[in-house]
């Protein structure tokens, strides 16, 4: 499955897991005997976990034309009873005017939260959590059975330069930043769970709003380092036929092969466009976490998914719903990050012989650049002579 299916495919799996469709079938009750109100056959069916339709209720909201003449009781409240009222605020239908100002003022209630609680502090953080221990014992097993992949006949003891100093400070500014990121995140997401049995709510409250700092700074580096980075090497990060048959023969990783590439090989241009593309939007929903309420865009998004797709998202969102579904895609995108960077650590530090040497001093063994970017070296000899290389 591509990187952009299987992106959409997540983002349509939060999308649904906030969006009333995603329950069951409405479970239809009888409530003439009521005159519409609640009936017992609702409040068992919502304890049996089954969707009771709520139109009952959130439509309930007074009708002017049953208006009392204002000479009668309560008349002048025009056919709308304090109960109608609630209502009204907690559907978010209450045209509300407030001497606070903002563009979340007028909200006086939003219902929909305990939906974005309830899928953060489940789905969210089991899933993520899961899939991040599962992958690194993954590749501690893998590690095992294949071993570090070696320099064949062992180093020549002659380097050769592949990343100028501005390149690693890029390098290192993304990394070490998007490190702090990901640490910072996952005390903040669900350090309430397993931190505070360990350390108590007073380290804790200490931990997390220190968390919280660092994470909110960090992230200027992070999209700093990210430009950077696109700026340098994305023109030695275009896909060609080369990559295909890097990708048939496996990257060598479960051989003895070494297939040929140029400067970036298949598997780290899938690195690259894997943080590229997640960063930036990881980067757009941690803006508008920085800034709430500042800078909508799922409203907009779900209408554009509409009108290509046909699907039937809301395109109406409470200033809070937008905060809600920019907390989950942020954090979504941020695991699949993590597990795209675990790997990217593992192959450029234990897993591989020599790969550290070109984020750590530049300067690589010609005998492993030929191994495992054979046509970038043969370039590299080209403009400077092959003499200087042996």
């Amino acid at each position: 499955m591509s990187l952009k299916v299987w992106g959409a495919t997540v983002f349509l799996l939060v999308t649904l897991s906030l969006n009333s469709v995603w329950a069951d079938e409405a479970h239809a009750v009888d409530r003439t005997a009521t005159g519409g109100a609640q009936t017992l056959e609702d409040i068992m069916a919502r304890q049996q976990k089954l969707k009771v339709d709520g139109a009952f209720r959130s439509e309930n909201l007074g009708d002017p034309a049953h208006a009392a003449p204002a000479t009668d009781q309560l008349g002048t409240r025009g056919g709308v009873s304090i109960s109608d009222t609630y209502r009204s605020i907690r559907y978010n239908k209450f045209d509300a005017n407030t001497q606070v100002r903002g563009p979340a003022a007028d909200v006086l209630v939003q219902d929909g939260g305990m939906a974005w609680l309830k899928l953060r502090e489940g789905p969210v953080i089991t899933y993520g959590g899961g899939a991040l221990l599962g992958f690194i014992a993954l590749l501690a097993v893998f590690y095992l059975v294949r071993g570090k992949i070696m320099i064949e006949g062992g180093p020549s003891g002659t380097t050769i330069q592949r990343f100028k100093a501005i390149e690693r400070f890029a390098h290192w500014l993304l990394a070490g930043s998007f490190i702090a990121l990901g640490i910072t995140g996952l005390i903040t997401l669900m350090g309430r769970s397993f931190l505070i049995p360990v350390l108590g709510p007073d380290v804790f409250a200490t931990l997390a709003a220190g968390s919280k700092w660092v994470h909110n700074n960090i992230s200027w580096s992070f999209m700093l380092g990210l430009v950077m980075t696109f700026v340098m090497w994305v023109a030695h990060n275009i896909p060609n036929k080369v990559d295909w048959q890097w990708l048939k023969a496996g990257g060598g990783i479960f051989t003895k092969s070494h297939p040929s590439a140029k400067k970036f090989n298949a598997g780290q241009k899938i690195v690259f466009w894997t943080v590229m593309v997640l960063g930036f939007s990881v980067s757009l929903s941690g803006l508008s976490l920085l800034f709430p309420f500042q800078m909508p865009m799922f409203a907009e998004t779900f209408s554009i998914l509409n009108s290509v797709f046909g699907t039937d998202f809301a395109t109406v969102l409470t200033p809070h719903e937008e905060m809600q579904y920019a907390n989950l895609w942020h954090s979504i995108v941020a695991f699949v990050m993590m597990l795209a960077i675990i790997a990217h650590i593992y192959i450029g530090t234990v897993g591989m012989e020599g790969a550290f040497d070109a984020m750590g001093s530049g300067e690589v063994d010609v005998e492993w650049a030929r191994q495992h970017h054979d046509l970038w070296v043969a370039e590299v000899e080209a403009e400077r002579g092959k003499g200087e290389l042996s």
